[in-house]
């Protein structure tokens, strides 16, 4: 997946939790025996096929048992005003991690950048929020983003979608990972719930099969301590990610603070070994809040030609505010 805050959402994969093929009943030689009511009767140790049904797993439960999305359009107000206090996204404010991949080929730098826009775009008619990310590798730009936010009435933040473009050697090589809430069988899921308890089901955070897309969220830990260089936090609620599709990617953990939202990405498996910290928040001006419009707007009118398929179905993004002091 891509940045997010995104990272957030992303950013972002073992043990499938993707539901399995309903399980059926192996063969065996043992012949049935007649009930005194002249009913057929199982041998004993064998599944019936009702029994067999009533076990069988949820197929839209992608992330276990309790996981199926439950959108609704109508569950969202109409402006984005995104205030959940672990995902809070205020237009104007960027935020700004840093850190490392290890990995067999060696340790590459990474400096990512997430700006909240003041842009809007309805996605599945609801009107979200555009956050647009910047991924940074041993210095070269090789991810330009935009996602799709929106809290709805509950006070649960979802991901709606989420365009990547990908750069190598400073060159743009496409968006092949686009994907968008409604098309192509994508679904929006949730980036953090409005309560987030520990002992709960794993939620899905998006789902989108045409690109291999699952990302299954886990209330992992609450009121930990993390230490980073923007401060020190006592309250930290800690989300496990990963993706069932992609089981040798391993897990993320995501370390939020309520107020300030993602302090911390490590990672647990994989080859690759993700770390990121938070090193900077910033309240943008509101002449710098204008020109990141200008330049996410450039992006969004760009999905138009390069993902005709997926992108160019959506309404092109708005500008709902150019101050820093929200909608």
């Amino acid at each position: 997946m891509g940045s997010v805050f995104t990272l957030l959402v992303a950013i972002a994969t073992v043990a499938s939790c993707a539901a399995p093929n309903p399980g059926q009943t192996p063969a065996t030689t043992s012949t049935t025996s007649a009930s005194p009511s002249g009913t057929t009767t199982a041998p004993a140790g064998t599944t019936t096929a009702s029994e067999s049904a009533s076990e069988a797993p949820d197929p839209t439960e992608l992330c276990g048992p309790g996981s199926a999305i439950n959108f609704d359009s109508a569950a969202f107000p109409d402006a984005p005003v995104i205030d959940n206090k672990w995902f809070s996204l205020a237009p104007g404010t960027q935020y700004t991690t840093s850190g490392k991949v290890v990995s067999a080929d060696g340790t590459t730098e990474r400096i990512v950048t997430h700006t909240v826009t003041g842009l809007t775009k309805v996605i599945g008619g609801v009107k979200t929020q555009v956050m647009w990310d910047r991924d940074y590798a041993d210095g070269s730009l090789v991810e330009s983003e935009l996602a799709f936010f929106a809290q709805d009435k509950a006070g649960a933040v979802w991901l709606f979608g989420e365009y990547p473009e990908e750069f190598e050697n400073d060159k743009f090589v496409g968006a092949p990972n686009t994907f968008i809430h409604g098309i192509s069988e994508s679904q929006a899921g949730i980036a953090m719930q409005g309560e987030p308890r520990v002992d709960t089901p794993e939620y899905v955070q998006a789902h989108a099969p045409s690109v291999d897309f699952l990302d299954c969220g886990d209330v992992f830990q609450v009121n930990q301590r993390v230490c980073v260089p923007t401060g020190c936090y006592d309250d930290v609620l800690v989300i496990d990610e990963h993706n069932p599709l992609e089981p040798a990617v391993g897990h993320q953990r995501k370390f939020y603070s309520a107020g300030t939202g993602l302090v911390k990405v490590t990672a647990v498996g994989g080859a690759d070994q993700e770390t990121l910290d938070l090193v900077k928040v910033e309240k943008l001006t509101d002449a710098k809040l204008v020109e990141v419009n200008k330049e996410a707007l450039k992006l969004d009118q760009h999905g138009y030609d390069v993902s005709k398929e997926v992108y160019a179905k959506t309404p092109r993004a708005e500008v709902a505010t150019e101050t820093t002091g929200g909608y």
